[in-house]
């Protein structure tokens, strides 16, 4: 029998490292950003046209690359970083496998500039494929531009999987985010499809965030820092009143690399316990230093996975590291029951003496004398005179009866001027068309679903499913027909926004004014709105965006929906009735008839049921 076994060819095998390293143009940034950060830079800018898809160049002023390594950068497995296997475990750079560039340039067109200080002219690579096409001399400034376009030129099905441009873009500015937190140190900059979105100074590590996720940022971190023998902490979480419903705003860095760890996320959610609302994730940003031989970076191809050795002591150190900073900031509530708060010495007294008190006493004043003169203020003197108490003490309340006899009205009328406040009016989440009668035909069964009767037996709706189905039809129709009613606002509603999200916002301001939203600021990490949809608590305005932001970043739930019908269905998941909430007889069947007035009453807008229904003959079979 023949051999069937064979070494694959070069482009080949590179292919297939760059579907392990390079799974969409947001990988491509982290490789080409942590080569920059390891050549020295001090200055990374970073040009985004297409989300990358398009065009991903990366300029820095580090130290550069020799003619020679210019060449050999682009080959498998080369790499400056390491020489043996030991230096696995001591590994103090970025990049350590020497696939990144070879990866990149068998899937893109690569052109790459370089110089080193000590030479007068650089050296220019142009690779398409694996390809080397041209190896010039060119005059260019100190340090390295990459520039990769056409990503996934070769392999149509790859770059078919790729997403919207809004999704991509979004995890390249996830890579940025991740690279720029972890060293302030550097100055970093962004350029997309030729607009600056940011521009980051060096700086410290507070002032770093605050530059990222906006300026009300700053007010909601709390300082966490603790030093011992394993592990050192630095950084921030952010205080629990700010907690939101996604988890986006959480970065864990371990010796200034950004890693992902379920288990020490966990140890966070602990430390937090008892402060979040449900469904509420905190947001922290904190940097780990440890021993790099206490650590396994090689797990993954990402690199964004590590191994510990020991995991439990990390858990514990970190989980009493934030518990004590929420304390010491008084952002827990303590527990000591021999303080008194009464004892404190305010900060302004700190460093003042004690003074003794002045006592005055008026030696001529007798309390036996029935009336005694004493001398007040400079001002005039006061007479106070004490009237002796009658020996039968009953006469003070002679004539208190007849005195309310002689009005004659009873004892009851003193109180006729009094007015009683009223209960507070709850108001009813639907608007009944026509007035229930007495005696519904619906039921709530737990808090959850509704049961009501029909000919041929019974109907059990799921209030929350059904009622998302009726605002998503409603939103879709007033987005199309672009007739919704708003409701204005007394006062206009701030909240603050990163930019990255700030940008999605201004992406769907138009559909979002056709479903009753008014907008009149969007700018500057900042949203203003004077109208909200009629039927939408202003409460839930902040949750409703926030939650709308988050499924267009994530696509929920794919490419192939309009951003339209995606809308709709973000708003229907926010503001439909929850799972054990107590509805009134008359909203009962308001759910019940605007549900079977939907074009599809029997599905959620998720494809979910919305309502099952149980013949008699099947009701009957159960008592058999």
């Amino acid at each position: 029998m023949a051999d069937i076994i064979q070494l694959l060819p070069d482009h080949v095998a590179n292919q297939i490292a760059a579907g392990e390293v390079v799974q969409r143009p947001a990988s491509v940034v982290k490789e080409l950003l942590e080569n920059a950060i390891d050549a020295g830079a001090d200055t990374i800018k970073l040009i985004i046209k297409d989300a990358g898809k398009t065009l991903v160049q990366v300029i820095d002023n580090g130290k550069g690359m020799s003619p020679t390594d210019a060449r050999l950068s682009f080959s498998r497995h080369a790499t400056s970083k390491i020489r043996n296997a030991e230096d696995l475990f001591q590994l103090h750079t970025k990049g350590f496998r020497g696939e990144a560039l070879a990866s990149i340039a068998a899937i893109a067109h690569v052109e790459l500039k370089t110089k080193q200080p000590d030479d007068d002219v650089g050296t220019c690579l142009v690779i398409e494929g694996s390809n080397v096409t041209s190896q010039d001399v060119v005059v260019t400034p100190t340090g390295t531009s990459v520039s990769v376009k056409n990503l996934f030129f070769n392999i149509p099905a790859r770059r078919n999987f790729l997403k919207s441009d809004a999704v991509e873009l979004r995890h390249v500015m996830d890579e940025f985010h991740r690279v720029a937190l972890a060293h302030p140190n550097i100055s970093f900059a962004m350029y997309n499809n030729g607009s600056e979105s940011f521009n980051l100074p060096v700086s410290n590590y507070r002032q770093r965030i605050v530059n990222i996720f906006g300026n009300k940022t700053n007010e909601k971190l709390v300082p966490v820092d603790e030093d011992t023998e394993v592990l050192k902490i630095s950084g921030f979480v952010g205080k629990p009143e700010f907690a939101k419903k996604t988890r986006g705003e959480q970065y864990f860095f371990v010796n200034n690399r950004f890693i992902k760890s379920a288990y020490l996320n966990h140890a966070i959610a602990s430390a937090f316990e008892g402060l979040l609302k449900n469904g509420t994730h905190a947001s922290y940003f904190l940097n780990l230093n440890v021993d790099p031989q206490t650590i396994d970076i090689n797990i993954h191809p990402t690199k964004t996975e590590i191994k510990f050795d020991d995991e439990h002591t990390l858990y514990a150190l970190l989980r009493s590291a934030v518990k004590h900073s929420l304390g010491q900031f008084n952002i827990a509530p303590v527990l000591d029951f021999e303080h008194d708060p009464n004892l404190d010495t305010p900060y302004s007294y700190k460093n003042n003496q004690a003074q003794a008190p002045k006592i005055e006493v008026d030696r001529s004043f007798n309390p036996f004398k029935t009336e005694t003169k004493f001398s007040g203020s400079s001002s005039g003197r006061q007479t106070t005179s004490f009237k002796p108490t009658p020996n039968n003490w009953d006469s003070l309340y002679v004539g208190l009866e007849s005195k309310g006899n002689d009005t004659g009205d009873d004892s009851e009328s003193d109180f006729s001027g009094l007015q009683f406040e009223s209960e507070e009016e709850t108001v009813s989440m639907f608007e009944s068309e026509h007035p229930v009668e007495t005696g519904s035909s619906t039921y709530q069964l737990h808090n959850k679903y509704i049961v009501s009767t029909i000919k041929s037996g019974m109907l059990l709706i799921d209030q929350h499913r059904a009622h998302q189905r009726i605002l998503y039809e409603e939103f879709l129709k007033n987005i199309t027909i672009k007739e919704a009613t708003s409701q204005q606002l007394l006062f206009p509603l701030q909240l603050h926004f990163s930019s990255q999200d700030i940008e999605v916002v201004k992406q769907l301001k138009s559909d979002l004014e056709h479903t009753g939203f008014v907008f009149s600021k969007v700018d500057d990490g900042e949203v203003e709105i004077t109208g909200v949809p009629v039927g939408v608590p202003e409460s839930e305005v902040s949750i409703v965006l926030e939650q709308l932001i988050s499924d267009v970043e994530n696509e929920v739930p794919d490419s192939h929906f309009s951003a339209t019908d995606l809308m709709a269905k973000s708003m229907a998941k926010s503001l439909a009735i929850k799972t054990g909430q107590t509805l009134k007889s008359d909203e009962q069947e308001y759910l019940v008839n605007k549900l079977f007035a939907c074009k599809e009453p029997n599905m959620s807008p998720a494809n979910r049921t919305a309502f099952v229904t149980m013949s008699v003959d099947e009701l009957d079979k159960k008592f058999m």
